[in-house]
């Protein structure tokens, strides 16, 4: 199974923008085949945009959100429909930021994970325990709270999600879970999917919360890291590259 080297733009970019990075990761990439495999989720009035830009290339592009609804009265919401029509491989689901700001309980998030694999969208479920869980020793029930959510609603489909890890701690404050501290997270999480699915090595479990050029080798090292959900790093063609590059 390749690595899986996911950009979440969050909400940046502009047409003249995302055209510039985009024309820059291809041609970092100059038609080889990338040591992991890419995915780029971006905000949505883009998704067009980089289906023109990425039709046929090595990069795959996703949303940052789903609807938990399938279609009606539901004003400013994108539905899987919606993103199926954008050729949309990808749909982050779950990330703290929504958890925070939105409100987003477990199984609003699970109902999302739900819908977006019924699409034919692979949802890449985002976990992660706050500062004050960690400190509490709270972390691994925290995480396994989240995740067996989203395994109760998506069931005998648990082999086809991608987990994220995103200590909530480590998301843009330029501080990062060590390889030690990310592995025994990654681990627990593993073995939850080994017992819900016969297929655990399937699934693969990103790491996100401050992954960058620098420490992504150290990370991408670690047996139960299959790859990087990448923030600001994703924004700037050569250090997405340079992560690409160190996952093998």
């Amino acid at each position: 199974m390749k690595p899986l080297i996911a950009g979440n733009w969050k909400m940046n970019g502009s047409l003249a923008a995302n055209a510039a990075l985009v024309k820059a990761m291809l041609d970092g990439l100059d038609g080889k085949t990338p040591a992991a495999d890419m995915a780029l989720c971006v905000p949505a009035p883009y998704l067009a945009q980089l289906q023109s830009q990425l039709t046929g290339s090595a990069i795959a592009w996703g949303a940052q959100d789903v609807s938990s609804h399938e279609q009606g009265a539901y004003t400013g919401e994108v539905s899987a429909t919606m993103l199926k029509d954008f050729a949309c491989r990808y749909a982050i689901v779950g990330h703290s930021e929504r958890r925070q700001y939105h409100g987003e309980t477990d199984l609003l998030v699970a109902e999302k994970a739900r819908l977006a694999l019924a699409h034919g969208i692979t949802p890449i479920v985002c976990v992660g325990e706050t500062l004050a869980e960690r400190e509490a020793g709270q972390t691994e029930v925290v995480v396994k709270r989240q995740l067996a959510a989203v395994i109760h609603a998506v069931a005998h489909c648990t082999s086809e999600i991608v987990v994220a890890y995103e200590p909530v701690w480590a998301i843009g404050t330029g501080k990062t879970a060590s390889p030690d501290q990310a592995q025994q997270v990654h681990a627990v999480l593993r073995a939850q999917l080994a017992a819900a699915t016969q297929h655990p090595e399937r699934v693969h479990i990103l790491y996100g919360g401050s992954m960058n050029a620098a420490n992504a080798a150290s990370l991408l090292a670690q047996p139960d890291i299959d790859g990087g959900l990448i923030g600001g790093a994703s924004l700037k063609a050569a250090d997405f590259l340079q992560i690409v590059a160190s996952a093998h």
